[in-house]
C-alpha cells in the first residue's frame, strides 16, 4: 500500500536542473563627438562618458553606469621620448603578476602623426586596458582604464569590451592641435 502511494505521488512534471544564472550587462550603442579641449590634442568622446579636464590637459572620462574611468595624461616631449615610452611600457607590464596575458596592438597613422600602442590586459589585474600615443616630436598621451571595484575579469568583461572600443576610437580619432598654446 505504501509503495503504491509513493508511486502515485511521484508522478508529475519532470524536474529540470537549470544552470546558474549569469548577470547580463548591456550598454547603449556608442555615439561619438569630437572634444574641443584647450589642449594640444582632441579626440572623439563617447556621449556616455562625462569629461573632466584639468588645466594641465589631463582628462578623466567617467562612465557612471560601469563605475569606470579612462584616465588620460598629457606630457610634452622635451628630449625625453625614450623615458616616456619606457615608463608607459613598464606601467603596463607591472600587471603581469595578475594578468593572464597582455596583447599589444600598434597604432600607426603617419598622415596625422599619431603613433602608439594599445595594451589589452586579460585577467584580474588592476587595469584591463592601457595605451599611449605620440607624434614623436612634441606630444605624448597615455591612457588607462580603472574600475571602482575589485578586479574580477569574468564579471566585468562586457564593460571591458565596451571601453576597449572607446579607447580604439580615442586612438583612431586623436589629432594634435598645433594652434593651441603648447606647454
Amino acid at each position: 500500500m505504501f509503495l503504491l502511494l509513493l508511486l502515485v505521488a511521484s508522478c508529475g512534471e519532470e524536474v529540470f536542473i537549470k544552470p546558474e544564472a549569469k548577470l547580463r550587462l548591456e550598454y547603449p550603442e556608442p555615439a561619438y563627438r569630437m572634444t574641443q579641449l584647450e589642449c594640444p590634442y582632441n579626440f572623439a568622446k563617447n556621449d556616455q562618458a562625462k569629461l573632466q579636464s584639468r588645466s594641465d590637459c589631463w582628462v578623466n572620462l567617467e562612465y557612471p553606469r560601469m563605475n569606470a574611468t579612462i584616465y588620460l595624461t598629457y606630457m610634452p616631449i622635451e628630449g625625453n621620448l625614450d623615458s616616456l615610452l619606457r615608463d608607459a611600457q613598464k606601467l603596463t607590464y607591472d600587471h603581469t603578476i595578475k594578468a593572464n596575458e597582455i596583447l599589444e596592438q600598434p597604432r600607426v597613422d603617419s598622415i596625422n602623426r599619431v603613433y602608439g600602442m594599445f595594451y589589452m590586459i586579460n585577467g584580474n589585474a588592476a587595469t584591463q586596458s592601457q595605451f599611449y600615443v605620440t607624434d614623436s616630436l612634441k606630444h605624448f598621451v597615455t591612457g588607462s582604464v580603472y574600475f571602482e571595484a575589485k578586479p574580477n575579469f569574468d564579471s566585468i568583461l562586457p564593460a571591458v569590451a565596451y571601453l576597449r572600443g572607446d579607447i580604439r576610437r580615442i586612438m583612431e580619432s586623436l589629432t594634435w592641435n598645433t594652434s593651441s598654446i603648447e606647454k
